[in-house]
């Protein structure tokens, strides 16, 4: 991943989706806004108590720096289910400066330009899906309770569906997350793992002592991916670890829930 604009407005880009030509990306950081507190100073939530007039600014900012028009944001209502809804510019505002219309909405997808898909992270797996031929983008949040119920598949699914999208076309990136490094479960969270018998669960399920278990997201959520027919060259793992990188990218575990939050930016880009 890329660092861009490390002195102002901090964000990061993938190399691969930025070779894309008909879309804009970003992922926030921690850094560049105007939040105070335990906020400070890129907090992108307006629902954690901080001061709702500095999370619009900091819209602002990172919109600014990134290259977004803050008016065509819609964001998702994240609860950590694999509800993925369609939207179009109608929805523009909702959950920045319109209130949530639908309280249960992990993934974004759309094939209209000049609508700003934002979704929210603070160790959970964000998943970026572009549609290389049709034209259509979607995000993901992909938490543990999310990636066992395989909602990286459900976005294949959805735009398959919508707007007619082969798996095989499809680009996608996995990331920033908490990584296999860090993220630390019980056994009752590991067998949720386990059900997902039709992957290879030895490559994200590592057993620890004393009934612990580490797992890696971005892996489970890759071969969720392949298992949805994405092809594996088509998608980029993030190499960046939240809680490892919790000075640049807000953690939950690395703050003990005292953070701001992070999102996921993408939109298609008019007339390319």
């Amino acid at each position: 991943m890329k660092l861009n604009n490390p002195d102002t407005v901090p964000y990061l880009t993938y190399n691969s989706l930025s070779e894309i030509k008909f879309i804009n990306h970003a992922f926030s950081t921690r850094l560049g806004g105007v939040s105070e507190g335990i906020f400070e100073s890129m907090n992108l939530a307006f629902n954690r108590g901080d001061n709702p007039d500095s999370v619009t600014e900091n819209y602002r900012r990172l919109c600014r720096s990134a290259g977004f028009d803050f008016d065509t944001l819609v964001a998702s209502a994240q609860d950590h289910h694999t509800f993925v809804r369609r939207v179009t510019s109608k929805e523009c505002g909702i959950g920045i400066t319109k209130p949530r219309d639908i309280q249960s909405v992990d993934a974004l997808i759309t094939n209209e330009p000049d609508v700003t898909l934002v979704t929210y992270y603070a160790d959970c797996t964000p998943l970026f899906f572009v549609d290389t031929k049709i034209k259509a983008i979607g995000l993901a949040h992909a938490g543990w309770r999310g990636t066992v119920g395989r909602i990286g598949q459900k976005v294949v699914e959805k735009m398959t569906a919508e707007f007619g999208t082969n798996p095989s076309d499809l680009v996608c990136a996995v990331g920033p997350a908490i990584s296999k490094c860090c993220y630390e479960v019980d056994e009752g969270c590991a067998e949720q793992f386990r059900q997902l018998d039709d992957l290879n669960t030895a490559d994200f399920i590592f057993s620890k002592e004393n009934n612990k278990y580490m797992i890696d997201l971005l892996e489970a959520n890759r071969q969720i991916l392949i298992s949805a027919n994405v092809r594996p060259e088509n998608i980029t793992l993030s190499d960046l670890c939240t809680r490892c990188n919790s000075d640049l990218l807000w953690s939950h575990r690395a703050t003990n829930g005292e953070r701001g939050t992070m999102c996921a930016f993408m939109e298609l880009i008019v007339d390319s």
